[in-house]
């Protein structure tokens, strides 16, 4: 996907594709456990499409990336709807959530992004994301998995296989399911 990334105008139309067009749908019910009030942390906004679905519901949201040009596209969009005054972006990466307050988010999102991490960042990544919920605080993940049961991973492979050609002839990069998170 960093292909995609690299053209940010280009992204979500990307993703769309790529996705079959369910990501809205998947983003939209994610959303849904936001409220009204709570402290958000969107780990990998990307373009911002969770980070305007929370501040949408009256969160106040901070969405993190490491890339400018998708923060800024963020930003327009989230500058479009109006809705600067609840969100905070910062050019930040996952190895550096340890400079945020502990305890200090209701819910952190993360969409599409634990599968783009290195071995290293994905061992590190969640028990950082942990630690910065508050008690009772949600985790609200969507990324590309690999199935657990063993026929619905040999369906997934013979299925993934045309959409994985797809997404490298159109990002020239691949994408990594994620086995299994870690359970600290």
């Amino acid at each position: 996907m960093r292909m995609l990334e690299s053209a940010p105008g280009r992204y979500d139309k990307g993703i769309r594709i790529i996705s079959l067009g369910r990501l809205d749908e998947a983003y939209d019910r994610l959303a849904s456990y936001i409220r009204r009030g709570q402290r958000v942390l969107d780990v990998g906004c990307g373009t911002g499409a969770l980070t305007l679905r929370a501040a949408m519901r009256g969160a106040k949201v901070k969405g993190i990336d490491v890339n400018p040009g998708m923060l800024e596209a963020a930003r327009r969009k989230i500058a479009e709807a109006g809705l600067m005054d609840n969100v905070e972006l910062s050019e930040k990466d996952v190895a550096e959530l340890w400079d945020e307050e502990p305890e200090s988010y209701d819910v952190v999102t993360c969409g599409l992004v634990l599968s783009e991490l290195g071995d290293d960042e994905l061992s590190y990544a969640p028990g950082e994301i942990r630690g910065l919920l508050k008690p009772g605080g949600l985790l609200l993940v969507i990324d590309i998995v690999v199935p657990r049961n063993p026929f619905n991973r040999a369906v997934n492979v013979l299925v993934g296989l045309p959409l994985r050609a797809a997404i490298y002839l159109l990002t020239r990069t691949t994408v990594r399911p994620i086995k299994s998170l870690p359970k600290k």
